[in-house]
């Protein structure tokens, strides 16, 4: 009997396994597999799911644009309402006397409103400062210190042709205690025909001086005249100190410049307000999209562009 292959190890060769290394390989190769084929079928339902989802969201965008179409005249305005720095003696343009109409209290829709306590109201979606085309031009008069910015704000909105806009209210700048409001208030419209139309109508107040404060006014405090006993009027024309003796008579010019000069109220102690006008704006603008326009009064004025959205 031959014993010399008792205990021989089998032939290593090049290109040839083992048979034991052989069977792991193929084990591992075999797990391997399975833990891929795993993974892709756990991966698909997710891809799937959102290649649906985006078809639907298309689906979607497409029935809206069928639907509603693309938006036309389509703008983003923007406004920057500002104050001069000057003082009010220097200011040639007297209207102390000048009595707007009280403001409108059917206007429903806000551009700003601030509040006493500094809390500001809005009924639009605005977009920040540093999305304005106005923003360099608002920070270039700011910065060489002789304007004041109150506002620099925008929005987007579709302004077709025929529009008729709803007054924006605003009321910013300081409080003005006894007067109740903010010193620089009013509305501004915007209105489309062939081209849009701003109508700023603004008014810049400030606190009255001392001694032309009006008093409170009441029942006891006014001088009413009784009638004497025969029904005449005391200080008849028979004669009678005039009641108008030593006082010094208002020019009818004035009256009837302050009651009939348009946007203005009756003018008397009772209704005067507890604050003084020092000027207003009342201008109605034309203009294109993409021109910057300025609207102004001696203290205040109003930087006004539209940008055209393409879509």
């Amino acid at each position: 009997m031959n014993n010399r292959n008792i205990g021989a190890k089998p032939l290593r060769t090049t290109g040839n396994l083992l048979p034991g290394k052989s069977i792991l390989i193929f084990a591992a190769a075999l797990a391997v597999s399975q833990l891929v084929s795993a993974q892709q079928a756990s991966e698909q339902p997710s891809e799937q799911a959102a290649a649906a989802e985006t078809r639907e969201e298309q689906r979607s965008s497409d029935q809206a644009t069928e639907r509603d179409g693309p938006r036309k005249d389509y703008y983003r305005a923007e406004l920057v309402i500002l104050e001069r720095r000057i003082a009010p003696d220097n200011i040639n343009e007297q209207m102390a006397s000048r009595i707007p109409e009280p403001p409108d209290p059917e206007i429903s829709e806000i551009l700003r409103v601030v509040d006493e306590n500094g809390t500001s109201e809005t009924t639009l979606d605005l977009v920040s400062r540093g999305e304005l085309h106005l923003n360099s031009a608002a920070n270039r008069l700011e910065n060489s210190g002789r304007f004041r910015i109150l506002l620099a704000t925008g929005w987007y909105q579709s302004f077709p042709p025929d529009f008729e806009g709803e007054p924006l209210r605003v009321a910013i700048g300081d409080w003005l205690a006894e007067a109740g409001h903010r010193d620089v208030e009013g509305h501004i419209t915007i209105d489309r025909q062939r081209y849009l139309h701003v109508d700023v109508h603004l008014n810049h107040w400030q606190p009255m001086p001392a001694e032309e404060k009006p008093a409170d006014v009441g029942a006891d405090d006014l001088d009413i005249a009784q009638p004497s006993d025969d029904g005449n009027a005391e200080g008849g024309e028979d004669g009678a100190e005039s009641s108008t003796g030593d006082k010094e008579e208002v020019p009818v010019e004035n009256v009837t410049e302050t009651v009939d000069q348009p946007g203005q109220a009756p003018t008397s102690d009772v209704n005067r307000p507890r604050a003084e006008l020092v000027t207003w704006i009342r201008e109605t603008r034309r203009m294109r999209s993409e021109e910057v326009h300025f609207l102004d009064s001696p203290t205040i004025g109003v930087l006004v562009f539209f940008k055209k959205i393409e879509e």
